[in-house]
């Protein structure tokens, strides 16, 4: 038995493999390492595009796709029934907790503008000061999956309030369900979306939602672009009424002629949230506990089941 995977760094964090199965690097896919026969444990590279997904069609013995990314949504759909598709929760739940904090602040504190005066040589105190503060705000996380946990675990110590939303409510941990949103929107001061791009969640961030905000509250995006409606949110953050901080844009990669780019409200960074120098170590622990499992039948843990 055979397993793929794309990077050269990972047949050496792997380590030893289970009896019986071959590590294969397949760094370009016009050059296989070997024949795709055989192949039945394949990991796509990190933030896959559609053709990662139409190689599947050459992979004819192939049963788990093991994904590096916390986001499935690329790829429901689009495996072959008989194949298991698994995520990678949790390998991302440190560095995106990271990027949501980064974002608040740096958005709160007037980071961006400080950063243009900078470039500009200018003292811009009297143009920023006094900023706003994370200290006392209320934050709304939609989403409250591993990810989630991260961001209110790491944002706890500075003196805020937390209210947590996911698709299903779990009233005995606090968690609403998000037919609960209209009725907290308005008392949150910064809203993170950390939900998965399925169905249910496309356009979740509309007209609605985004009225529902109160005057001068954060939008925090490190879910998926097209989670949140463009038009929308370009109509409330030109308006002046709201922020917003944004690692994920629809379409993306942001058009460089897109209006978006010029609105002095928004921080918008080009989908960094999990590209941090750990993550290939902590992915390949995921994969190799992964390949573990898979060569002794045992179940495969972060199965992704209807989108999620």
């Amino acid at each position: 038995m055979k397993a793929w995977i794309p990077h050269p760094e990972g047949l050496r964090l792997l380590g030893e493999p289970p009896p019986g199965v071959t590590v294969e690097l397949l760094a370009d896919p016009d050059r296989l390492p070997s024949s795709p026969d055989g192949v039945r444990f394949w990991v796509p590279p990190f933030l896959s595009g559609p053709d990662a997904g139409a190689f599947l069609a050459r992979l004819p013995d192939v049963e788990v796709v093991q994904l590096l990314s916390a986001g499935a949504d690329a790829w429901v759909g689009r495996v072959p029934d008989g194949v298991t598709l698994c995520d990678a929760r949790g390998v991302h739940d440190s560095p995106t907790a990271e990027w949501v904090v980064a974002a608040i602040l740096s958005s709160l504190r007037g980071f961006a503008p400080l950063a243009r005066a900078q470039a500009r040589r200018e003292w811009a105190y009297d143009e920023v000061a006094p900023t706003d503060e994370l200290a006392g705000k209320r934050v709304l996380i939609v989403g409250a999956g591993s990810i989630g946990t991260a961001v209110r675990d790491r944002i706890t110590p500075f003196e805020v309030s937390f209210t947590l939303v996911a698709r299903t409510p779990r009233p005995d941990q606090g968690v609403h369900g998000v037919d609960e949103l209209p009725a907290l929107l308005p008392g949150a001061d910064v809203v993170v979306l950390l939900v998965p791009l399925t169905d249910q969640t496309r356009g979740l961030v509309d007209e609605r939602f985004l009225a529902a905000m109160p005057d001068g509250a954060l939008l925090v995006n490190a879910a998926r672009g097209p989670v949140v409606s463009t038009p929308a949110l370009l109509a409330e953050l030109t308006s002046g009424r709201l922020r917003a901080a944004v690692d994920v844009t629809d379409p993306e990669p942001l058009p460089a002629d897109h209006p978006l780019w010029e609105l002095p409200n928004l921080l918008l960074t080009p989908h960094i949230g999990g590209s941090v120098r750990g993550l290939l170590p902590r992915a390949y622990r995921l994969v190799a506990e992964q390949l573990r499992r898979y060569a002794a039948g045992e179940e495969l843990t972060n199965r992704v089941v209807d989108g999620y």
